[in-house]
C-alpha cells in the first residue's frame, strides 16, 4: 500500500490548539482573580473618610446641583474642597458649614462677616435654606465635595496608556488585543490543519486510484442563444421588463416632494430622547407657538438657556452613552449654544456676542397647502406624537410621516371631532348628527374634505 504523509498531523496540529486554549483559559481567570482582589482591597479601604462620598453625591446632586458645581463657578461658588479652604482661609469649622446650609438667612442675619461677604459677592442672590438635611446628610456631602475626582491614568504612561485605553478592558482585565491576538493564532492554526486535511485527504484518493476531477469537453449552444432561439421566452421577458419599468417609473414620481424619513445634521446636536424623553419636558414648553399660531415655531435660544445657564454638563453615564451609541459629545454641544447666545461660563454673564444657528428646516409643506397648528393642537387637542412620530425615543429628529395629501385626508375620515367643551360646534354638530345619523362626527364629515380648507 502507498504510503500517506501527514496522517497524523492532524492530530498533533488539534492538539496544539487544545493547548493554547487551555493556555489562553488559565490567563484570563488569573487576572480576573487578580483584579477581584484589588477591587476587594480598594473597597475594604475606602469606609474611612468621615461621611458617605457616594451619599453625599446624591445628595449633592438633588439639593445643590442647580446652583453649585465642584469645580466652577455658578449660581453660587464652586464647592471642591470648600471645607478645607474655608478652614485654611477663613478660619470657620465644620460648624460654621452646618449653620450655613440649615439657614444661611439666619447667618447673615445675625451679622456673620463671612456670610454677609458671600451675600454680597454673588449679588445678594439668598441661598436655599435646608434645615431637614441632618447633620449625617451634610457630612456625606462635604466628603463628596473633598473626594478626589476620578481620573483618568496618567499621560507619563505614553503609549502604553494610550493603548489601554483604546482596548478599553480596564486596568484588571484583559486587553482586546490579547483576545484578538490569541483568536488570529487559533485560526491559523485551524487554517492549517484544513490545509493538511485537505492534502491528505487527496493523497489518499491518489494511492486508491479515485479520479477527483474531469474536463468535460462536450460543446454547448451558449445560453443568450438558446434564450434568443426561444420567441415565447423573448415575449414575456419583454411583457415583465415593461411592467417593471411602469411600476418603478409610478413609485419614482409619488415621491417627488415626499421627504419621510428626511433627517439631517443640525449645527448644534439636539436629542429629543434625552429632552422629551428622559427629561419629560412638555413638546409646547420650547414649541409655544404652537398653541396660538399657524407654525410651531424655532425655539429662541434663550429657551434653551433657561435650564442650561445651570446644567452646563450631562451626567457621566450619559455622556458615555452619548459617545458610545451616537459619536457625540453632549459636552461640546452645550459649549457650542453658549458660544451661541454670547454666555461667559466662568463670570456668568451674557456678552453681547451672540452667533445665529443656522438650524436645518426638516417639515416643509408646499406652498399651496395651508395648515394651522393651533386649529389641530389647541382646537383639536391632537397629541403631536400622532404627526411627528415618537420624537421622545428620536436622538436625531426626522420626518416621520409622509405628510402627503392622501395621508391628511384619511386622517380626516378617521378622526373624530373634539366637540365637548366647544360651543362653536354644538350647534353644527347636532345639525350634521341627525343628517349622517351618527353619534360622532368625523373631521371630514364637518367639511374636512373640502378643498378650499386648504387650498385657497
Amino acid at each position: 500500500m502507498k504510503k500517506v504523509p501527514y496522517r497524523h498531523s492532524i492530530s498533533k496540529v488539534l492538539g496544539v490548539t487544545l493547548f493554547v486554549f487551555l493556555l489562553f483559559s488559565i490567563s484570563i481567570s488569573a487576572q480576573d482573580s487578580g483584579s477581584t482582589d484589588e477591587a476587594a482591597t480598594e473597597a475594604a479601604g475606602s469606609g474611612d473618610a468621615a461621611g458617605d462620598p457616594a451619599k453625599g453625591k446624591a445628595l449633592f446632586n438633588q439639593n445643590c446641583a442647580a446652583c453649585h458645581s465642584l469645580t466652577r463657578k455658578m449660581t453660587g461658588p464652586a464647592l471642591a474642597n470648600v471645607e478645607t479652604r474655608l478652614s485654611d482661609d477663613e478660619g470657620l469649622d465644620r460648624d460654621w458649614l452646618h449653620r450655613w446650609i440649615k439657614n444661611s438667612p439666619g447667618l447673615i442675619a445675625s451679622g456673620d462677616a463671612y456670610a454677609n461677604k458671600v451675600y454680597a459677592e454673588y449679588n445678594q442672590a439668598a441661598m436655599t435654606p435646608f434645615p431637614t438635611l441632618s447633620d449625617e446628610d451634610i457630612n456625606n456631602i462635604l466628603a463628596y465635595t473633598a473626594a478626589k475626582p476620578k481620573t483618568a491614568a496618567p499621560a507619563a504612561a505614553g503609549a502604553d496608556a494610550a493603548a489601554g485605553a483604546s482596548g478599553g478592558s480596564g486596568s484588571g482585565g484583559v486587553s482586546n488585543e490579547i483576545v484578538l491576538g490569541a483568536l488570529v493564532l487559533v485560526f491559523g492554526l485551524l487554517v492549517v490543519m484544513l490545509f493538511l486535511v485537505n492534502k491528505t485527504l487527496r493523497r489518499i484518493a491518489e494511492a486508491n486510484g479515485v479520479v477527483l476531477e474531469s474536463e468535460v469537453s462536450e460543446k454547448r449552444l451558449p445560453l443568450w442563444k438558446a434564450f434568443a432561439k426561444n420567441q415565447f421566452l423573448v415575449l414575456v421577458t419583454v411583457v415583465f421588463m415593461l411592467l417593471g419599468s411602469a411600476y418603478f417609473a409610478y413609485g419614482w414620481m409619488m415621491q417627488v416632494g415626499v421627504d419621510q424619513g428626511y433627517q439631517p445634521i443640525q449645527p448644534i446636536h439636539y436629542s429629543h430622547r434625552i429632552h422629551a424623553g428622559d427629561n419629560k419636558i412638555e413638546c409646547r414648553y420650547c414649541h409655544s407657538s404652537a398653541r396660538v399660531s399657524k407654525t410651531s415655531g424655532i425655539p429662541s435660544l434663550n429657551v434653551c438657556m433657561n435650564c442650561h445657564k445651570s446644567i452646563y454638563q450631562v451626567a457621566d453615564e450619559t455622556l458615555e452613552e452619548g459617545k458610545r451609541e451616537y459619536g457625540v459629545d453632549y459636552n461640546k454641544e452645550i459649549k457650542k449654544l453658549y458660544a451661541a447666545v454670547g454666555w461667559d461660563e466662568e463670570n456668568q454673564k451674557y456678552t453681547g456676542e451672540s452667533q445665529p444657528v443656522e438650524w436645518v428646516r426638516i417639515h416643509n409643506l408646499p406652498d399651496f397647502a395651508y395648515f394651522n397648528h393651533s386649529q389641530h393642537v389647541s382646537v383639536a387637542g391632537i397629541e403631536c406624537q400622532q404627526c411627528h412620530g415618537p420624537v421622545e425615543e428620536m436622538e436625531i429628529m426626522y420626518q416621520y410621516a409622509p405628510l402627503t395629501m392622501g395621508w391628511c385626508v384619511n386622517c380626516h375620515r378617521d378622526t373624530n371631532i373634539k366637540v365637548e367643551g366647544n360651543a362653536y360646534y354644538e350647534k353644527i354638530h347636532t345639525e350634521l348628527s341627525k343628517k349622517y345619523g351618527v353619534e360622532k362626527l368625523t373631521a371630514a364629515q364637518m367639511g374636512g374634505l373640502e378643498c378650499g380648507k386648504c387650498h385657497y
